[in-house]
């Protein structure tokens, strides 16, 4: 089936969803030396990168620690926007890191909301998408959040995780057709416009651990 180009696409925004932190699932409590995360099973990121990460869904809050649950690898399941949904349909607080193909960059967002199929946008104001540089200090990173959250997760079954209109988008058969342009999040994170496939890609349900 061919796949709809995403300005010929048709979606509806609906409310809002609720997307403190203190939603997501906490665990038996436990005590870590000084870490937020104790480890992390990524081919992409390292550990540090996934301190950095939580600390940008939670501020500064040195209190709380995460656990980082891998729940999806393309070249585990498989690199359909099938698979994908799935897999991933009603799972809030993930965040998804993706290796851009003959590149070294790394780019992602964090959806606080469930995924979902259909065609039509979900609300929030918490997302944010990101890029790193593998070559480069992790400092260097580009952290973008929503502007606009009537349209901040942008939800089709011809999709994988997508964010905004075009800010984020996984699109294509095996998501060997995406577009990374600065749309409805504050900032580009991407010095190119032009579409990209994937090395892999990763997703991760983030559980809140309580001292």
């Amino acid at each position: 089936t061919k796949e709809i180009e995403p300005e010929a696409q048709t979606f509806e925004k609906i409310e809002t969803q609720s997307t403190s932190t203190s939603n997501i699932p906490n665990i038996k409590p436990q005590i870590f030396r000084s870490a937020n995360i104790t480890n992390i099973n990524s081919r992409i990121i390292t550990l540090e990168h996934a301190r950095l990460i939580s600390k940008w869904i939670n501020g500064l809050d040195v209190n709380a620690s995460y656990e980082f649950k891998l729940i999806f690898r393309g070249s585990r399941n498989g690199f359909t926007s099938k698979k994908f949904h799935s897999i991933c349909d009603n799972k809030s607080h993930t965040v998804t890191i993706i290796k851009v193909r003959d590149s070294s960059e790394i780019l992602g967002g964090y959806n606080p909301i469930d995924w979902k199929s259909g065609g039509y946008y979900t609300a929030t104001n918490d997302s944010f998408i990101f890029s790193f540089d593998e070559n480069q200090d992790i400092n260097n990173h580009i952290l973008s959040r929503v502007m606009d959250s009537d349209v901040a997760i942008s939800n089709h079954t011809q999709r994988g995780p997508s964010f905004g209109e075009k800010d984020l988008i996984l699109r294509g058969a095996s998501l060997d057709n995406c577009v990374c342009s600065k749309t409805f999040y504050d900032k580009a994170i991407r010095n190119s416009s032009s579409k990209f496939s994937l090395e892999d890609y990763e997703i991760f349900q983030i559980t809140k651990k309580i001292f």
